[in-house]
């Protein structure tokens, strides 16, 4: 890409489609970072500074709407980009989901084709390594892990300290859970000041 082609795509204004669904959504904070189109005129996936929405093609009137439910860049567990060679790709995004107090669970990963993806990669991985603390990961008595996170959570003073399984079936074993309960009771007491 040149080096015009660059200056050009870093100063673009988001489509009108994009810019009126945003708009729209009555939150005077949430800003357009960068957007790429799906495949197939399906509209666009656009990282947002509340999180990733995904926004509906224009129709005849020229309206756009924007999903209700954003990803929060807290939730998003994992964002795999792969590109192709005709300048978009595929995002496979993995979100959490709380299951209970502390613990969050891997959801399945949405995939988003895109014909041209833009600055959205770049955004995207940034909005979510901005969100990590800090994140450690441990074993579990009998095989099997878990992840701790500490995330940045938009509204809250305090740090918010998580814990993953790797194993989903790990989370049903009554050792497994205290184990991992008693390693995230561990590193939110070793955070905590003073």
């Amino acid at each position: 890409m040149s080096l015009l082609d660059n200056l050009r795509r870093r100063f673009a204004r988001p489509p009108e489609p994009v810019r009126a669904a945003v708009a729209a959504l009555g939150d005077p904070d949430e800003r357009v970072l960068a957007w790429g189109a799906l495949a197939a005129d399906d509209g666009w996936l656009v990282a947002t500074s509340r999180g990733l929405r995904t926004i509906g093609p224009a129709a005849e009137s020229a309206d756009a709407s924007a999903t209700d439910d954003a990803l929060r860049w807290h939730e998003v567990g994992h964002a795999r980009w792969t590109a192709s060679e005709s300048g978009g790709g595929t995002f496979a995004v993995t979100p959490l989901t709380e299951v209970e107090p502390g613990v969050q669970a891997r959801g399945p990963a949405r995939r988003f084709v895109l014909t041209d993806s833009g600055d959205l990669p770049a955004v995207v991985r940034r909005r979510v390594d901005e969100t990590v603390v800090a994140s450690q990961r441990a074993p579990l008595p009998g095989g099997g892990g878990v992840l701790l996170v500490a995330r940045r959570v938009p509204g809250q003073a305090a740090r918010e300290w998580t814990v993953v399984f790797d194993d989903d079936a790990d989370r049903a074993d009554p050792a497994a859970r205290e184990a991992a309960g008693q390693k995230l009771a561990d590193v939110v007491a070793a955070d905590q000041p003073g």
